[in-house]
């Protein structure tokens, strides 16, 4: 049963002509699905319907073919063609009793029209701001563009009522969208009606609610999504600003959502954002009108989201990643299961499903965006036939996954793990600076397969090829893992480099086992995500001077797709990293390593004590391949499959890809050979003559 503190988490909340059912609301988030996979997206929405969310929204809806952020991830409502997909997303968010929000966006600064090469257009002549410098520039609106503008949105409030949604939002939060342009007197600096006063720069804001009113009737609720602060100094639309503009539109919409000024800030990952960070900036607003409020924070914890309702501070909890994480996040907390809360970690991983343009993923769910594609839910699977066993060795991520899931269809399961400690490099990698929440990876797992019966844990058990044949499981996954290389190979050197005796090389690995080091480290991060950085950091706890080179053009290259590359650089710069960019690892002597330019090839010497390799991993696979020359005997000890699964079977820097490796070994074991035949489900494109 709830807790009677959580109550309050329950109430419902009224919104202009509605209600929603209870606080928990997921404001807009992308899911790398955009307009093509339009039943995947639904299907993932729904799935949080069924978790118990009061309000769920879509991501950015492009109204217009004149603005387009991307040629592929986010939605579009341009025309009628359009309506089916907004449609069954509707239906699905409407299934268990959620309202279902629509974000509609006309980015324009923020639009390259890479698809459309329509010509963008902004508040004034400006190159086209977006994360890759596209040699684009727009043009200023004239008056037409903007009753053009309004006219574009009218259609859009009219095609997204018609769809079903309960909630039309406007966007102009993280410094995407028209809104937030006209509101910033960096990028408006027109010198008519709609610039210079704030009240002037908020004209089209008001306009556009206003219009949004005209077609919503008493049928719909009006929503804005504004930056609590543009993040650009005392030039920007500041938190004062916002404030000032509340007070004066105080009953402009029906409900105030406020996100951080920059994307980056917003969604900070967990090595640089605490839960609840925006604290500071959204408190009092709430406030400054009759309105209800929402805000995120990355809120995991019941408390905390009870404590924001109850100080006044908001009187929605919005959620992206936390609803990514578990979409039964509601659910769990109604029914007294806080414990079973699948907490996101803050990694941002899902959020490089925008940033490369493929489906995002989640580190702790790996049943998000595969809900509809293979039919994937995040708290139940088919159940097995009795009586089959599986032996699982190695508790890393993948293996605790596998375990976990496994477990739960039925299975019995004995996992093996040769430490005292299980988690494997989670547990190791959450005791580096900065990475605690990756603890949380091996918690809900452990504390899952603490209630099953039907899964054993076996610590302290180095099994020998001999052991696992005569365990007696029909299935054996081989989940041990992976080694840090010692040699420099990665992605810019393919053979080791030439290395003197006597020179002491390092590896994460050796930090992580309690390795300690004094004096001068060259760190070669040839990996480019988070370890190089952090590593570095490690190094400066101990004492460390510290040289961090990359072949890359900046440090931590990748995690600009987790958003934090530039929080990483910062860091390190103030944290005195010595750091060469463009410069790969060509040799290394006792006392001394050479570092060559990666375009011009011209060497230079560094004065070190000892060179870290943060490069590739291999595979811990020896097992495996005992295994495999064991086949013969398989059959006489019951043995149907041997399968190596996560970093054993391919090292990856992401903890998402051994999470999901585990998921999804477990979900398959048992299924008849496909063939040829896709594991997935996806939709083809109408063929028009």
């Amino acid at each position: 049963m709830r807790d009677p503190r959580y109550d309050i988490l329950f109430e419902p909340v009224r919104l202009g002509p509605l209600t929603a059912k209870n606080r928990f609301y997921q404001v807009p988030h992308c899911n790398g699905g955009g307009y093509r996979d339009p039943s995947a997206v639904a299907e993932m929405r729904r799935v949080k319907s069924e978790g118990g969310w009061g309000v769920i929204f879509t991501e950015q809806v492009e109204i217009h073919h004149t603005s387009e952020i991307t040629p592929f991830i986010e939605l579009r409502l341009w025309e009628e063609k359009d309506m089916p997909s907004f449609v069954k997303m509707a239906d699905a968010i409407h299934e268990h009793g959620a309202l279902a929000g629509v974000e509609l966006a006309y980015p324009g600064v923020n639009g390259p029209n890479l698809y459309s090469r329509e010509v963008p257009m902004a508040p004034m002549n400006m190159p086209i701001l977006t994360f890759t410098s596209d040699p684009v520039q727009a043009r200023a609106m004239d008056r037409q563009d903007i009753r053009n503008l309004r006219d574009w949105h009218r259609q859009s409030f009219r095609r997204a009522k018609r769809a079903g949604f309960d909630i039309l939002c406007l966007y102009g939060a993280h410094g995407f969208g028209v809104i937030q342009h006209f509101l910033s007197p960096r990028i408006n600096q027109r010198n008519d009606e709609y610039g210079g006063s704030l009240k002037n720069r908020a004209r089209l804001l008001a306009e556009l609610v206003s219009d949004a009113r005209d077609v919503a009737g008493d049928t719909c609720a009006i929503a804005v999504r504004l930056s609590l602060d543009e993040m650009a100094g005392p030039d920007g639309f500041t938190n004062a600003e916002l404030r000032e503009l509340v007070a004066m539109h105080s009953e402009l919409p029906d409900i105030w959502d406020f996100a951080h000024g920059t994307w980056e800030a917003c969604s900070g990952t967990s090595r640089f954002k605490e839960e609840a960070a925006q604290e500071d900036l959204i408190r009092g607003l709430k406030q400054l009108t009759p309105r209800p409020v929402v805000g995120v924070g990355r809120f995991t914890s019941a408390d905390q989201m009870v404590r924001q309702v109850k100080q006044g501070l908001l009187d929605f909890i919005g959620a992206a990643r936390p609803s990514i994480a578990d979409p039964f996040l509601p659910k769990k907390i109604d029914a007294g299961r806080s414990e079973d809360i699948r907490e996101c970690i803050g990694c941002n991983i899902c959020v490089t499903g925008d940033m490369t343009m493929g489906l995002s993923r989640c580190t702790q769910n790996s049943s998000f965006m595969e809900e509809w594609r293979k039919g994937w839910h995040p708290e139940r699977m088919r159940k097995t036939a009795p009586e089959k066993k599986v032996l699982v060795v190695g508790s890393g991520p993948a293996g605790l996954s596998a375990a976990h899931r496994l477990g739960l269809r039925g299975y019995e399961v004995a996992l093996a793990e040769a430490r005292r400690e299980v988690g494997g490099r989670v547990t190791l990698e959450s005791a580096l600076p900065g990475l605690s929440a990756w603890a949380r990876v091996r918690d809900y797992r452990m504390g899952q397969i603490g209630k099953m019966t039907n899964v054993e844990v076996y610590r302290e058990s180095q099994l020998s090829p001999e052991d696992v044949l005569a365990f007696g499981a029909q299935h054996v996954c081989v989940a041990t893992g992976s080694l840090w290389r010692r040699d420099a190979v990665a992605r810019f050197h393919l053979k080791p480099v030439p290395m003197a005796e006597g020179v002491r090389v390092l590896t994460p690995d050796d930090i992580m086992a309690g390795v300690t080091i004094a004096g001068h480290v060259l760190i070669y991060d040839d990996d480019h995500y988070y370890m190089g950085g952090v590593m570095a950091e490690a190094l400066l706890r101990m004492g460390c001077t510290v040289t961090l080179a990359t072949p890359s053009v900046k440090v931590s290259e990748w995690a600009t797709n987790t958003l934090e590359q530039g929080f990483i650089q910062k860091r390190l710069l103030e944290s005195g990293v010595d750091i060469r960019v463009s410069r790969a690892l060509m040799s290394a002597a006792r006392g001394e390593a050479v570092i060559g330019c990666t375009y011009t090839g011209r060497e230079e010497r560094v004065a070190c004590d000892a060179v870290m390799m943060v490069t590739a991993r291999v595979p811990v696979d020896g097992l495996l391949h005992d295994l495999r020359h064991l086949e013969a005997a398989w059959a006489d000890h019951g043995i149907e499959s041997v399968k190596a699964i996560g970093d054993a079977e391919a090292p990856s820097s992401a903890i998402a890809w051994s999470t999901y490796a585990g998921h999804r070994y477990a979900e398959e074991l048992d299924e008849p050979e496909r063939g040829d035949e896709l594991p997935f489900r996806r939709e083809i494109a109408e063929i028009l003559t």
